[in-house]
């Protein structure tokens, strides 16, 4: 699953994997170290490897520079693509709902953060960053099926075509 912040990746990831009885990755776990600081990028890309070489998964997280090891691994690519208010909305929400309990997609120590940097990553994200998700699609070999969610709507459409626990 890939998309913005706030765009429910995270929460359709979870759902996914349960209905398809699957290991759940959160790549934000294996990013980020205490005090939101960034993993090494050759250490993160040769993790993500081995998480990528795995059977089967559901991944959750952009990380652009990662996709040409997750893509040619995948079966499908879920793009959540909402309109970027309601991804505004869900990120100033979810930092409310989280102001006191950490997120289970986070690692310990990363506790829910906004900043204006965050801010204007989620509001630029479908022109400065969903291009990215199409070029590296674009060049995986072999390319995976892509849905696009852009609507709650076709979220529960896509859901229903796959099978309940």
């Amino acid at each position: 699953m890939v998309g913005s912040p706030g765009a429910g990746k995270s929460t359709l990831s979870h759902e996914v994997a349960r209905r398809l009885d699957l290991p759940l990755i959160h790549l934000d776990r294996h990013y980020w170290r205490p005090g939101w600081v960034a993993s090494d990028e050759a250490r993160f890309r040769a993790e993500v490897a081995g998480i990528a070489a795995r059977p089967a998964w559901v991944m959750d997280g952009n990380y652009g520079a990662t996709l040409d090891l997750r893509l040619p691994r995948a079966d499908l690519l879920v793009l959540c693509d909402p309109p970027r208010l309601l991804c505004l909305a869900r990120v100033l929400r979810r930092r409310w709902v989280h102001r006191a309990t950490p997120r289970s997609d986070l690692p310990a120590g990363c506790p829910e953060r906004i900043d204006l940097e965050f801010l204007r990553y989620v509001w630029h994200y479908p022109r400065r960053s969903r291009h990215r998700v199409f070029a590296a699609l674009d060049v995986a070999t072999p390319r995976p099926a892509l849905v696009r969610l852009r609507r709650r709507a076709d979220v529960r459409r896509w859901l229903a075509t796959l099978p309940t626990a």
